[in-house]
């Protein structure tokens, strides 16, 4: 059938061969790079950034020296600089440059990769899932995790873990009171 007028003008805006591809090109990077399985969460710390740079454009809005301001910018630094999001609790300007990649290399996989725990981000996902990993007492089984500076010291193999073992055999550190 013929297209009616505004079908006809509403296609003009729409490139077909483009639409979804310009768009997604970028995701599925990020994606594949930092092996995120559920594509929910990138879009959830996509939101988060959006949040973050929407709280960045009021506070910059405001006067220098108004105290809210002063007050509200000192709290967000902290909690961005303590999640390890950015890199100093130096300025505004730092978290209005806030991208997904910097929520992604907080993640629990990442940051076993950086810790030499594993040899690439897809294995340390396979350990997580295994029930290999724990942070502090507590066992880990989601990839999703994030990390703060905190938390990034106590990361470490369960005990009953035959990844542990196998390290500690390797390095002759094997205890017999670990074979009970």
């Amino acid at each position: 059938r013929k297209l009616k007028h505004h079908e006809q003008k509403l296609l003009k805006k729409v490139d077909f061969f483009n639409y979804k591809r310009e768009q997604n090109s970028h995701v599925l990077d990020v994606i594949r790079r930092y092996h995120i399985q559920k594509r929910d969460d990138y879009y959830r710390y996509n939101n988060i950034c959006g949040i973050v740079r929407k709280i960045t454009g009021k506070l910059t809005s405001l006067k220098l020296d108004d105290p809210y301001r002063i007050a509200k910018t000192e709290h967000l630094l902290k909690r961005l600089y303590d999640m390890g999001v950015v890199p100093k609790e130096q300025s505004l300007m730092q978290c209005d440059k806030i991208t997904v990649s910097a929520f992604c290399r907080r993640r629990l996989p990442v940051v076993m990769v950086r810790l030499k725990m594993s040899e690439s981000i897809r294995r340390a996902t396979e350990f997580i899932e295994q029930g290999h990993v724990r942070i502090g007492p507590q066992r880990v089984t989601d990839p999703a995790f994030l990390v703060t500076k905190r938390m990034e010291d106590f990361v470490t193999w369960v005990d009953t873990s035959k990844i542990k073992r196998q390290i500690a055999k390797y390095n002759d550190k094997l205890d017999d009171f670990d074979l009970l």
